[in-house]
Protein backbone atom coordinates (compact mmCIF):
# COMPACT_ATOMS: atom_id res chain seq x y z
CA UNK A 1 0.00 0.00 0.00
CA UNK A 2 2.50 2.58 0.87
CA UNK A 3 4.83 1.30 -2.24
CA UNK A 4 1.72 2.29 -4.30
CA UNK A 5 1.03 5.83 -2.32
CA UNK A 6 4.99 5.73 -3.38
CA UNK A 7 4.46 5.41 -7.06
CA UNK A 8 1.60 7.66 -7.45
CA UNK A 9 3.69 10.91 -6.08
CA UNK A 10 6.79 10.39 -8.31
CA UNK A 11 3.80 10.31 -11.42
CA UNK A 12 2.39 13.26 -10.20
CA UNK A 13 5.81 14.80 -9.76
CA UNK A 14 6.92 14.06 -13.01
CA UNK A 15 3.58 15.34 -14.74
CA UNK A 16 3.92 18.63 -13.11
CA UNK A 17 7.66 19.01 -14.24
CA UNK A 18 6.38 17.82 -17.84
CA UNK A 19 3.69 20.88 -17.54
CA UNK A 20 5.86 23.21 -16.55
CA UNK A 21 8.62 22.34 -19.24
CA UNK A 22 6.72 24.51 -21.88
CA UNK A 23 7.62 27.49 -19.87
CA UNK A 24 11.00 27.53 -20.30
CA UNK A 25 11.17 25.08 -23.43
CA UNK A 26 13.89 26.84 -24.88
CA UNK A 27 16.79 29.41 -24.67
CA UNK A 28 17.15 31.67 -27.53
CA UNK A 29 20.43 32.68 -26.46
CA UNK A 30 21.75 28.85 -25.44
CA UNK A 31 20.25 27.98 -28.99
CA UNK A 32 22.40 30.78 -31.11
CA UNK A 33 25.22 30.59 -29.18
CA UNK A 34 25.65 27.09 -30.73
CA UNK A 35 26.40 28.52 -33.79
CA UNK A 36 29.81 31.23 -34.16
CA UNK A 37 27.75 32.68 -37.68
CA UNK A 38 25.13 34.17 -35.46
CA UNK A 39 27.27 35.70 -32.79
CA UNK A 40 26.96 39.04 -33.51
CA UNK A 41 22.87 39.05 -33.92
CA UNK A 42 23.04 36.90 -30.91
CA UNK A 43 24.79 39.43 -29.21
CA UNK A 44 22.16 42.15 -30.22
CA UNK A 45 19.29 40.30 -28.74
CA UNK A 46 21.21 40.07 -25.32
CA UNK A 47 21.82 44.16 -25.61
CA UNK A 48 18.39 45.11 -26.09
CA UNK A 49 16.83 42.71 -24.10
CA UNK A 50 14.72 41.22 -26.32
CA UNK A 51 16.35 37.72 -25.84
CA UNK A 52 14.26 37.95 -22.40
CA UNK A 53 11.44 38.85 -24.05
CA UNK A 54 11.75 35.50 -26.41
CA UNK A 55 12.52 33.18 -23.84
CA UNK A 56 8.87 34.36 -22.42
CA UNK A 57 7.36 33.33 -25.57
CA UNK A 58 5.50 29.73 -25.81
CA UNK A 59 5.41 30.08 -29.99
CA UNK A 60 8.12 32.17 -31.67
CA UNK A 61 9.90 32.25 -34.96
CA UNK A 62 13.15 33.96 -35.24
CA UNK A 63 14.75 35.29 -38.31
CA UNK A 64 18.11 34.84 -37.66
CA UNK A 65 21.13 37.30 -39.16
CA UNK A 66 24.28 35.95 -39.78
CA UNK A 67 27.58 38.13 -38.78
CA UNK A 68 27.67 39.81 -42.08
CA UNK A 69 24.04 40.65 -42.82
CA UNK A 70 23.76 41.69 -38.97
CA UNK A 71 25.81 44.36 -39.20
CA UNK A 72 22.81 46.04 -41.34
CA UNK A 73 21.29 46.40 -38.16
CA UNK A 74 24.46 47.38 -35.77
CA UNK A 75 25.14 50.22 -38.42
CA UNK A 76 21.87 52.01 -37.41
CA UNK A 77 21.54 53.85 -34.24
CA UNK A 78 21.21 52.73 -30.94
CA UNK A 79 17.97 53.27 -30.31
CA UNK A 80 16.48 52.15 -33.56
CA UNK A 81 18.15 48.50 -32.78
CA UNK A 82 15.63 46.96 -30.64
CA UNK A 83 12.99 48.20 -33.08
CA UNK A 84 14.43 46.85 -36.13
CA UNK A 85 14.97 43.18 -34.21
CA UNK A 86 11.86 43.30 -32.94
CA UNK A 87 10.68 43.34 -36.59
CA UNK A 88 12.60 39.60 -37.02
CA UNK A 89 10.74 37.72 -34.51
CA UNK A 90 7.85 36.51 -35.58
CA UNK A 91 4.45 35.36 -33.30
CA UNK A 92 3.96 31.99 -34.22
CA UNK A 93 5.60 29.15 -35.32
CA UNK A 94 7.08 28.57 -38.42
CA UNK A 95 9.56 25.99 -39.95
CA UNK A 96 9.94 25.35 -43.50
CA UNK A 97 6.77 22.98 -44.88
CA UNK A 98 4.73 25.63 -42.91
CA UNK A 99 5.93 28.52 -45.18
CA UNK A 100 5.66 26.09 -48.22
CA UNK A 101 2.21 25.28 -47.42
CA UNK A 102 0.72 28.65 -47.08
CA UNK A 103 -2.20 29.46 -49.66
CA UNK A 104 -2.09 31.85 -52.06
CA UNK A 105 1.87 31.96 -51.50
CA UNK A 106 1.79 35.19 -49.48
CA UNK A 107 0.82 36.14 -46.05
CA UNK A 108 0.97 38.64 -43.85
CA UNK A 109 2.65 37.91 -40.48
CA UNK A 110 2.80 39.61 -37.52
CA UNK A 111 5.84 40.14 -35.15
CA UNK A 112 7.27 41.10 -31.70
CA UNK A 113 7.39 45.10 -32.97
CA UNK A 114 4.01 45.36 -33.66
CA UNK A 115 3.26 43.72 -29.92
CA UNK A 116 5.15 46.63 -28.67
CA UNK A 117 2.45 49.33 -29.54
CA UNK A 118 4.97 51.60 -30.95
CA UNK A 119 4.41 50.38 -34.82
CA UNK A 120 2.22 52.48 -36.83
CA UNK A 121 0.26 51.79 -40.18
CA UNK A 122 1.95 48.59 -41.04
CA UNK A 123 5.24 49.15 -39.67
CA UNK A 124 4.94 45.92 -37.08
CA UNK A 125 3.75 43.01 -39.68
CA UNK A 126 5.71 41.17 -42.39
CA UNK A 127 5.34 40.64 -46.08
CA UNK A 128 6.06 37.06 -46.82
CA UNK A 129 5.94 35.88 -50.61
CA UNK A 130 7.02 32.73 -52.16
CA UNK A 131 8.07 33.49 -55.85
CA UNK A 132 6.97 31.55 -59.05
CA UNK A 133 11.00 30.25 -58.95
CA UNK A 134 10.14 28.86 -55.21
CA UNK A 135 12.24 31.13 -53.32
CA UNK A 136 10.32 32.57 -50.48
CA UNK A 137 10.91 36.27 -49.04
CA UNK A 138 9.97 38.62 -46.49
CA UNK A 139 10.04 42.37 -46.16
CA UNK A 140 8.24 45.25 -44.11
CA UNK A 141 4.33 45.10 -45.13
CA UNK A 142 4.63 49.27 -45.22
CA UNK A 143 3.51 50.37 -48.68
CA UNK A 144 6.72 50.13 -51.10
CA UNK A 145 8.83 48.94 -48.84
CA UNK A 146 11.13 45.75 -50.81
CA UNK A 147 10.74 42.35 -50.09
CA UNK A 148 14.16 41.11 -51.17
CA UNK A 149 15.25 39.39 -47.49
CA UNK A 150 15.22 36.03 -48.58
CA UNK A 151 15.11 32.71 -46.44
CA UNK A 152 18.94 30.96 -46.78
CA UNK A 153 17.77 27.57 -44.27
CA UNK A 154 16.52 26.71 -41.34
CA UNK A 155 19.54 27.36 -38.33
CA UNK A 156 17.30 25.23 -35.52
CA UNK A 157 13.67 24.32 -34.71
CA UNK A 158 11.28 22.58 -31.66
CA UNK A 159 7.74 22.53 -33.15
CA UNK A 160 5.31 24.14 -32.25
CA UNK A 161 7.79 26.02 -29.78
CA UNK A 162 10.29 27.70 -31.66
CA UNK A 163 12.04 27.88 -35.11
CA UNK A 164 14.99 29.68 -36.21
CA UNK A 165 15.44 30.53 -39.68
CA UNK A 166 18.44 32.36 -41.26
CA UNK A 167 17.61 35.21 -43.96
CA UNK A 168 19.97 36.77 -46.49
CA UNK A 169 19.45 40.64 -45.17
CA UNK A 170 18.30 42.91 -42.05
CA UNK A 171 14.64 43.74 -42.76
CA UNK A 172 14.33 47.88 -41.74
CA UNK A 173 10.91 49.16 -42.20
CA UNK A 174 10.99 52.97 -44.06
CA UNK A 175 10.18 55.39 -41.13
CA UNK A 176 11.08 52.66 -38.38
CA UNK A 177 13.90 55.96 -37.25
CA UNK A 178 12.39 59.01 -38.59
CA UNK A 179 9.08 61.43 -38.20
CA UNK A 180 6.66 58.01 -38.45
CA UNK A 181 8.71 56.51 -35.39
CA UNK A 182 9.01 59.57 -33.38
CA UNK A 183 11.84 61.02 -34.72
CA UNK A 184 12.83 65.26 -34.41
CA UNK A 185 11.37 66.78 -37.90
CA UNK A 186 14.18 68.06 -39.76
CA UNK A 187 15.29 71.53 -38.78
CA UNK A 188 14.45 74.57 -40.71
CA UNK A 189 17.21 76.14 -43.14
CA UNK A 190 18.59 78.62 -41.98
CA UNK A 191 17.63 82.01 -43.63
CA UNK A 192 19.94 83.44 -45.83
CA UNK A 193 21.94 86.36 -44.74
CA UNK A 194 20.88 89.66 -46.10
CA UNK A 195 22.95 91.42 -48.39
CA UNK A 196 25.44 94.60 -46.60
CA UNK A 197 23.90 97.62 -46.98
CA UNK A 198 26.29 100.22 -48.41
CA UNK A 199 28.56 102.10 -47.05
CA UNK A 200 27.79 105.54 -45.65
CA UNK A 201 28.77 108.42 -48.25
CA UNK A 202 31.73 110.35 -46.77
CA UNK A 203 30.35 112.98 -44.71
CA UNK A 204 33.72 115.06 -46.09
CA UNK A 205 31.92 115.21 -49.52
CA UNK A 206 28.64 117.08 -48.49
CA UNK A 207 28.56 120.66 -48.72
CA UNK A 208 28.91 122.74 -45.57
CA UNK A 209 26.10 124.25 -44.72
CA UNK A 210 25.83 127.81 -45.30
CA UNK A 211 26.11 130.40 -42.01
CA UNK A 212 23.01 132.35 -40.61
CA UNK A 213 22.97 136.06 -40.57
CA UNK A 214 23.75 135.95 -37.33
CA UNK A 215 27.20 134.28 -37.50
CA UNK A 216 28.43 135.87 -40.92
CA UNK A 217 28.16 139.05 -38.75
CA UNK A 218 29.68 137.58 -35.65
CA UNK A 219 32.70 135.45 -37.93
CA UNK A 220 33.35 138.53 -41.02
CA UNK A 221 35.75 140.57 -40.15
CA UNK A 222 34.70 144.10 -39.89
CA UNK A 223 35.02 147.16 -42.29
CA UNK A 224 37.88 149.32 -42.39
CA UNK A 225 37.73 152.14 -40.17
CA UNK A 226 36.51 155.11 -40.66
CA UNK A 227 35.98 159.00 -39.31
CA UNK A 228 34.18 158.65 -35.78
CA UNK A 229 31.15 160.88 -37.31
CA UNK A 230 30.69 158.14 -39.76
CA UNK A 231 31.10 154.94 -37.62
CA UNK A 232 29.33 154.69 -34.57
CA UNK A 233 30.12 155.53 -30.95
CA UNK A 234 31.23 152.45 -29.06
CA UNK A 235 29.76 152.36 -25.28
CA UNK A 236 33.67 152.07 -24.27
CA UNK A 237 36.52 154.61 -25.77
CA UNK A 238 37.37 154.62 -29.46
CA UNK A 239 40.32 152.54 -29.90
CA UNK A 240 42.62 153.29 -32.96
CA UNK A 241 42.74 150.35 -34.57
CA UNK A 242 40.32 149.17 -36.93
CA UNK A 243 36.71 147.99 -35.63
CA UNK A 244 37.88 144.17 -36.32
CA UNK A 245 40.13 144.63 -33.12
CA UNK A 246 36.69 145.20 -31.29
CA UNK A 247 35.26 142.25 -29.56
CA UNK A 248 32.28 140.99 -31.94
CA UNK A 249 29.07 142.00 -30.13
CA UNK A 250 26.31 139.02 -30.26
CA UNK A 251 23.55 141.66 -32.04
CA UNK A 252 23.97 143.33 -35.13
CA UNK A 253 26.01 146.25 -36.22
CA UNK A 254 22.67 148.84 -35.38
CA UNK A 255 23.73 148.22 -31.35
CA UNK A 256 27.20 149.68 -32.27
CA UNK A 257 27.63 153.21 -30.79
CA UNK A 258 25.39 156.27 -32.48
CA UNK A 259 27.34 159.46 -33.60
CA UNK A 260 29.83 161.30 -31.28
CA UNK A 261 28.20 164.91 -29.58
CA UNK A 262 30.39 167.69 -29.00
CA UNK A 263 30.34 166.82 -25.71
CA UNK A 264 31.38 163.39 -26.33
CA UNK A 265 34.32 164.98 -28.89
CA UNK A 266 36.36 166.82 -25.87
CA UNK A 267 35.96 163.15 -24.60
CA UNK A 268 37.99 161.22 -27.28
CA UNK A 269 41.47 160.83 -27.17
CA UNK A 270 43.74 164.01 -28.77
CA UNK A 271 45.55 161.78 -30.97
CA UNK A 272 43.13 159.95 -32.75
CA UNK A 273 41.73 161.54 -35.80
CA UNK A 274 37.71 162.06 -34.54
CA UNK A 275 39.37 163.66 -31.53
CA UNK A 276 41.59 166.70 -34.00
CA UNK A 277 38.02 166.91 -35.51
CA UNK A 278 36.22 167.31 -32.59
CA UNK A 279 38.66 169.61 -31.25
CA UNK A 280 39.00 171.82 -34.28
CA UNK A 281 34.67 172.04 -34.41
CA UNK A 282 34.80 172.96 -30.62
CA UNK A 283 37.29 176.15 -31.67
CA UNK A 284 34.79 177.25 -34.13
CA UNK A 285 31.90 177.05 -32.15
CA UNK A 286 33.47 178.93 -29.45
CA UNK A 287 35.30 181.37 -32.42
CA UNK A 288 31.34 181.89 -33.55
CA UNK A 289 29.78 182.49 -30.12
CA UNK A 290 32.38 185.29 -29.36
CA UNK A 291 31.94 186.75 -32.81
CA UNK A 292 27.84 186.77 -31.91
CA UNK A 293 28.01 188.29 -28.39
CA UNK A 294 30.98 191.06 -29.57
CA UNK A 295 28.60 192.02 -32.58
CA UNK A 296 25.56 192.40 -29.52
CA UNK A 297 27.71 194.68 -27.31
CA UNK A 298 28.23 196.85 -30.42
Amino acid sequence: MASHHATTVVFLFFSVVGLAAPAAAFNITRLLGEFSDFSTFNGLLSQTKLADEINRRQTITVLALDNGAASGVSSLPSDVHRKVLAMHVVLDYYDTAKLGAIKNKSALLTTLFQSSGRATDRMGFLNYTKRADGAMVFGSAQPGAPVTSQFVKSVASRPYNISVLQVSAAIVPPGVGGSADGGGASPAPAPKSKKGAPPPEDEGEAPAPAPSDGDASADAPADAPGPAADSPVADGPTADGPAADLPSADGPEADAPGPASDGAAADAPEGSTAGRLASGAGRGTAALLLLMTMMIIC
